[in-house]
Formats: structure tokens, C-alpha cells, sequence
């Protein structure tokens, strides 16, 4: 078992801002992929949004928080979800889905399928997957667990789910259905919000909303491939109260999976 006592490290203030993505979704159908992003929308859940319903990445919905990696745990079960259910939810926009981005760009571009170009491309991803019809028809967070300029680029080499700018010129549903509500990297995390990036002065650029502590604004400009949207003033990423350190290391991740992705 790792190591869990001592402060907040990277991948626990990672998974806290990944959970306050989640703040104020009421009930939704959380569906978060990956392992620290699964670690947040069930510490959201355990805490500040109780009404979410949760997968256990299977085909229930359960009403308790589960331990990550335990495929025999106790399952307090709400409903019966096969994946077949997952597209009346998707298509209703009841739903907040936290994916990875191997690429994304300054409008929220996102690409998982290849790298280079995409007739011969140097390296095949995962493909489109559900992407496209994710970002048009309910909240889309990214997980970003290596924030660097091969991540963070000027223009995505294949565009699996559509930023701001393809999406400024389709019909008011479709923008209506489109919100990419964060991107959480280890470094930081980034939003759209800012005013002098929104509709109003074209379509939405990426901002920074805050810094992990120990990290500046210099080394997150630095290691993103395009001009930021820097507010004057960015605060720390908000620290982990002791009863979601608690859920994190003794409930939802005791064997410290989540630090995988950290070198750890």
C-alpha cells in the first residue's frame, strides 16, 4: 500500500480540481475516465454533489463510493446501466464526461485519435470514440496529466472533439449543447471563461484559471504551445480539506493508483 500520510501532493490537488469541475451539476450522470478522474467525480459525489449518479465503469450505478481498482467491492446499487443507456443520457445532455486530450489547442480542440497527418500518420491514438457527439451535446472536462508544448499545441493534428472556433458557426443548438467547463493538467487548471476570450470578441480562447502550488505562471506559459489567456492576478489550485484527503487515501485510492501518472 502506498504511502498516504504527510500534505497534499500534485495528483491529490490534481484529483480535488478534476471533483470542483463537477460543482453545481446536480444530477447528472458523472462519467469520468481514467484513473485520477475517476478519483475526482467519486470525491465529488462523496461530498459536495450527492445527487450525481455514478458508473462503476461497468454497468450499475452505484450509490456508494468505491474504491478504485477493487472490482469485487461491496456495490450499494441505484439502477442497472448498460452501455446501450449511456446514448439516451449523452443525447439528453444529462451527463459530464471527463476524457483525456493527447492533443488540444487554444479554442479547446481536442485530439485522441492520431498523431500527424491523418492519411499516414506517425502514431495511431485511440481513435474518435465518442468525442464528437460528447462535446456537442453535454458539459466535457479534459484530464491532461503531462502539460507540455507536444500537448498543448497550436493546431491539433486531428480534431476528435470540436473547440470553440468549429463550433462558433453551426446552429444554436448545437452551441447551445457545447461547453468545455475545464481542462486540468498537473500543472494547472484552464477554463474559457475569460471575457476578452469569449463570443463577444470571437470565438472562446483558453485561460488560466489557476496554478498547482510550487508551480508559476511562467512554467505553464512556457510549456503551452499558444498564447494563454493570463488574468492579471491567478490564484493556487485550492488544496484538499482533511476529509477529502481522507476519501482519497483511505476510501476511494488506499493502493495510490492515481500516482501512477505522476512518476510515483
Amino acid at each position: 500500500m502506498a504511502d498516504q500520510t504527510g500534505p497534499a501532493t500534485r495528483d491529490e490537488i490534481c484529483a480535488v480540481a478534476i471533483a470542483e469541475a463537477f460543482r453545481g451539476d446536480g444530477e447528472v450522470l458523472c462519467n469520468p475516465i481514467g484513473t485520477t478522474p475517476i478519483i475526482g467525480g467519486r470525491l465529488a459525489r462523496a461530498t459536495f454533489e450527492p445527487a450525481m449518479v455514478m458508473t462503476d465503469a461497468i454497468s450499475v450505478l452505484a450509490a456508494n463510493p468505491l474504491t478504485v481498482g477493487d472490482d469485487d467491492a461491496e456495490r450499494l446499487v441505484e439502477a442497472w446501466m448498460p452501455y446501450r443507456d449511456v446514448f439516451d443520457v449523452v443525447w439528453s445532455g444529462r451527463r459530464h464526461v471527463v476524457m483525456g486530450a493527447s492533443q488540444i489547442d487554444a479554442h479547446g480542440n481536442q485530439n485522441l485519435a492520431a498523431i500527424g497527418d491523418w492519411r499516414r500518420p506517425k502514431a495511431q491514438l485511440l481513435g474518435l470514440r465518442g468525442a464528437p457527439g460528447n462535446l456537442v451535446n453535454h458539459a466535457t472536462t479534459y484530464w491532461v496529466p503531462n502539460h507540455s508544448t507536444r500537448s498543448f499545441v497550436p493546431s491539433v493534428d486531428v480534431v476528435s472533439g470540436p473547440g470553440y472556433d468549429r463550433v462558433a458557426p453551426l446552429s444554436a443548438a448545437i452551441r447551445d449543447g457545447h461547453e468545455i467547463r475545464r481542462v486540468v493538467s498537473n500543472l494547472a487548471v484552464l477554463d474559457f471563461e475569460a471575457p476578452d476570450g469569449g463570443a463577444d470578441d470571437g470565438p472562446r480562447r483558453m485561460r488560466l484559471r489557476s496554478v498547482h502550488p510550487g508551480v508559476t505562471v511562467d512554467e505553464v506559459v512556457e510549456a503551452t504551445g499558444f498564447e494563454l489567456v493570463v488574468p492579471d492576478e491567478v490564484p493556487e489550485s485550492r488544496l484538499p480539506t482533511d476529509e477529502e484527503l481522507h476519501l482519497i487515501r483511505e476510501v476511494l485510492d488506499p493502493h495510490g493508483y492515481r500516482k501512477a501518472e505522476f512518476g510515483g
